[in-house]
């Protein structure tokens, strides 16, 4: 649009939301892309079985009309449309990060991701806390010792304030009120909010809950999830149209100090009050202006400063610094932990955590998967192994294979001496690449063997049932790798490999912050022998691949594999039986379970 246009014609931003059953979503979908389209609107429009998400700018003429032709529609009785005059983005960089390049419509699960369980149901919004007006709101902050439930005039619970939004934002902005507390959670995304809750119910029992967020979907979907918690939880209300109405009502600012982060190109909204609540990650002077869009160079979250790199509080919370980088495919590095190497960190792509810019448009980041080898492997016969599913799964994850801690020694196996000697001698060791092991034998002594020596036996189909030792040393590594390779969206294991990532799992509440993953992968795995896995049900999100039937798989009992996923949470797991033996399968269609389980995470 030229200049002369853009002062002509005034500019606005569009959001509201709708939780309703939308009893067709394609008719719907259609509904927007037209209207939307005809109107030169660009922006986001999110459609769920269970309601609707915009936020779109265009000109105020054109999104007054978008708001008419929305509410001629029934199931938008009562929607709150936030219709505010803005400014034309003047950055393009910023405009092309909040989406306001173009129009995206999708048909997603859920409006506002509000687990990092995706296999798990949401909350009923239904059963969300009572809408606050922003003068009611007010109102209480004000007189502080109000009772909210006018028909219990005994009722005397405490009040507390809680901010449903991420760090980023709560740093630049957020209610404060000399006599009521109000609880950050510190989280990186909305996600993350279930967890805290989960982690600090005991503020939040037996009180009044203030809840408040940007305009109010998150509050809708957090407040339910409180409420589900059951005895002492009922008392929760939230801020009916987020901070943006209640700065509408309040100019001033009222009890919320500094600006409103808001997802859209304004990057933020203040009022007439000037005070700078914020203030830069460097040199600690006010600053609020996230215009420059740094970014943590660990976690990828949002910082306050001026074009330097940085680590976020949260990762520098959890030992992180600005100096650890990926590292390239075969190389080697040494750590501080004593008596550790990272060994033979490989990736199947150099792909950066961040979301580059391509002709306009936001390629979306790939998952970053720490892929755990099986026993007598490395990374490199692991990534040969897997090539297939790597090729497969190019375009949403990207695999990184590393050594285990426990080399072992060359070994070889012969029917009978004879063949021996026709055959000959064993290659010299230093033709072959080493092996390891996640597990190993009671009696491993640990050694590294440079010659060759036969087998004891035959090979035992059940020998990793007597592989229980290392496990500390396995998980000091690993601990280890994701503090200097990290982060990592989840873990894939096969065969002892899995058994490893499944322990990991059976300790991911324990480990977070050391060990910080989403989903696990576990291929032919099973269960260790330990106390982890005894009377515990896991709740981490897992894919389970193994052979269904006994005898395909020769070297991993099939009931093994199945009893690992009955130790996991209903709800928490899914599972894939194939025909394919002691392998991860790639045709179909298993490769399209493998997707349909990841892309649940992108």
């Amino acid at each position: 649009m030229s200049g002369d246009n853009q002062s002509q014609e005034q500019y606005g931003v569009l959001l509201y939301y709708k939780y309703s059953t939308i009893p067709d979503l394609n008719s719907l979908f259609t509904f927007y892309e037209s209207n939307c389209s005809s109107l030169g609107l660009l922006g986001r429009v999110r459609l769920a079985p269970h309601g609707v998400n915009v936020t779109v700018g265009g000109k105020l003429s054109s999104l007054e009309s978008h708001i008419d032709a929305v509410k001629s529609i029934s199931l938008f009785e009562g929607t709150d449309f936030k219709l505010a005059s803005s400014d034309y983005p003047l950055s393009d960089k910023v405009a092309h990060e909040c989406g306001f390049t173009s129009l995206s419509i999708r048909i997603v699960k859920e409006l506002v991701t509000f687990s990092s369980h995706p296999l798990l149901n949401p909350p009923d919004v239904s059963n969300a806390g009572r809408h606050l007006s922003a003068v009611e709101f007010h109102s209480i902050l004000q007189s502080t010792g109000q009772v909210l439930d006018k028909e219990n005039a005994t009722d005397d619970k405490k009040l507390v304030l809680l901010d449903a939004r991420n760090l980023y934002e709560t740093r630049i902005g957020k209610f404060r009120t000399p006599s009521v507390e109000t609880l950050d959670p510190e989280i990186r995304q909305f996600s993350d909010l279930p967890t805290w809750i989960d982690n600090n119910a005991e503020q939040l029992q037996g009180k009044h809950v203030l809840m408040y967020c940007t305009g109010g979907i998150r509050c809708e979907m957090a407040s339910a999830y409180v409420r589900s918690k059951g005895a002492g939880f009922e008392n929760v209300f939230q801020l009916y149209g987020g901070i943006q109405r209640y700065l509408e009502q309040f100019p001033d600012g009222g009890f919320f100090k500094g600006k409103n982060f808001v997802f859209d190109h304004r990057i933020s909204v203040g009022s007439s009050d000037a005070d700078i609540m914020g203030s830069c990650l460097l040199c600690g002077s006010s600053f609020d202006d996230y215009s420059s869009r740094c970014r943590c160079t660990h976690c990828r979250m949002l910082v306050l400063m001026e074009g330097a790199q940085y680590v976020c509080e949260l990762c520098r919370k959890h030992g992180k610094s600005i100096s650890s980088s990926p590292v390239s495919e075969d190389s080697k590095m040494k750590v501080t932990s004593p008596q550790i190497e990272l060994k033979n960190v490989s990736s199947e792509s150099t792909v950066s955590p961040q979301m580059p810019w391509r002709n306009g448009i936001v390629c979306r980041r790939k998952l970053r998967i720490l892929c755990l080898h099986g026993f007598r492997q490395n990374a490199s016969s692991f990534k040969g192994r897997t090539a297939s599913l790597a090729k497969k799964l190019k375009n949403i994850a990207e695999f990184v294979f590393i050594d285990a801690p426990h080399e072992l020694p060359f070994i070889y196996q012969t029917s009978n001496v004879s063949s021996v000697i026709q055959n000959g001698p064993p290659p010299p060791s230093e033709n072959c690449k080493k092996r390891f092991a996640w597990l190993v034998a009671p009696d491993f002594s640990g050694k590294r063997e440079t010659n060759w020596k036969l087998a004891d036996g035959p090979f035992d189909p059940h020998q990793y049932q007597q592989q229980t030792d290392g496990l500390d040393v396995s998980l000091a590594y690993l601990k280890t790798i994701f503090s200097q390779e990290g982060p990592f969206d989840g873990i894939l294991g096969f065969s002892q490999g899995a058994a490893m990532a499944a322990s990991v799992c059976a300790q991911w509440e324990r480990l977070k912050g050391e060990i910080d993953f989403r989903f696990a992968i576990l291929c032919s795995g099973f269960a260790l022998h330990s106390a982890e896995f005894e009377h515990r049900s896991i709740n981490c999100p897992s894919l389970h691949i193994f052979g269904g039937d006994l005898g395909n798989d020769r070297q991993v009992a099939n009931q093994a594999s199945k009893e690992l996923a009955k130790a996991f949470e209903e709800g928490c797991s899914v599972i894939i039986e194939h025909d394919c033996g002691h392998i991860i399968p790639t045709r179909s269609p298993y490769i399209d379970e493998i997707k349909s389980f990841l892309q649940r995470f992108l």
